[in-house]
């Protein structure tokens, strides 16, 4: 699944080729694909709009609307007057690609977006579980994209400190690893960069909440704002299917500390790199590094 990294990594490839184009058409390949409004309304909503600037809220991307013609204000917001926006979320395999509009389709294309100059958006998505959402103007996004209202702050937001985690984690009886998969303790981070922030923060994913002390939580709020980083410099991860607006792979997976590399030696102590399932997800870690 697409994580922070892989979100902003096309949140901005999309900023650099997609806006202030027209949307002149579309076509949803499938229905289901479109989660607000109906499929016909959806469409004829976007057409005659560009997309101002695309943002990031999680694993949510955001694209705010202008009409053609319209002054438009920078920085719009949520709140009465505010644009239309279009809302997407990959979930475990989308894509979205930026492409001429004769390239032969892809056998997993659900929706297409047509642009000026023979582009067009297209959202290709294996598994199906991705959602595009029209949001009305004048209409609070979190009303329509329910999701929203239950995220917890962005790692890379300033209210994100050692003292928020702490406060967050402090309480929980529950293992640090499940617990940073909750998007209400953090938004945006997944199984890899989980991983990899407790790696480097020298902790056991199966180690509980209420075990860990606050000298430990002040190592993880860097550390994951560390691999997140890093991971973005690097353009995501690709283990499966994740690809930029262009087609290209991530590459911070030929990096990673301790995800995905069962039985490969630690890169710090070259000790065999672990494997467990904590709450149905693998988690991999260094017996000698993380205690």
């Amino acid at each position: 699944m697409p994580e922070l990294p892989e979100v902003e990594t096309v949140r901005r490839g999309l900023n650099q080729l997609t806006l202030n184009q027209k949307i002149v058409g579309g076509d949803v390949l499938l229905e289901r694909t479109i989660a607000n409004p109906s499929v016909t309304v959806f469409l004829s909503q976007l057409v005659n709009h560009q997309i101002i600037r695309w943002h990031r809220r999680g694993k949510y991307l955001l694209a705010e609307l202008g009409e053609i013609g319209k002054s438009q204000e920078k920085g719009g917001n949520n709140h009465l007057g505010s644009p239309p926006y279009l809302g997407v979320h990959l979930r475990m395999t989308g894509q979205l690609l930026w492409l001429e509009r004769d390239e032969p389709l892809h056998k997993h294309t659900r929706v297409r977006l047509f642009l000026e100059n023979n582009r067009e958006l297209r959202f290709v998505d294996q598994r199906t579980f991705g959602q595009m959402w029209y949001i009305p103007p004048d209409t609070t996004v979190e009303k329509v994209m329910t999701g929203l209202g239950k995220l917890a702050v962005d790692p890379f937001a300033e209210e994100f400190t050692v003292d928020y985690l702490w406060e967050k984690l402090k309480s929980r009886r529950r293992p640090i690893k499940t617990a940073l998969l909750d998007q209400s303790v953090v938004a945006g981070l997944g199984n890899i960069y989980a991983d990899e922030a407790l790696f480097l923060s020298q902790i056991r994913p199966d180690t509980l909440c209420v075990h860990l002390s606050q000298s430990q939580v002040e190592k993880l709020q860097p550390a994951i704002i560390q691999v997140l980083s890093q991971s973005i410099a690097a353009g995501g991860t690709t283990f499966s299917n994740f690809l930029n607006v262009k087609g290209v792979n991530g590459n911070y997976g030929g990096q990673a500390w301790v995800y995905n590399r069962t039985g490969q030696p630690c890169r710090v102590c070259n000790s065999p790199i672990q494997r467990i399932r904590l709450g149905g997800r693998s988690s991999h870690f260094c017996l000698q590094c993380q205690r």
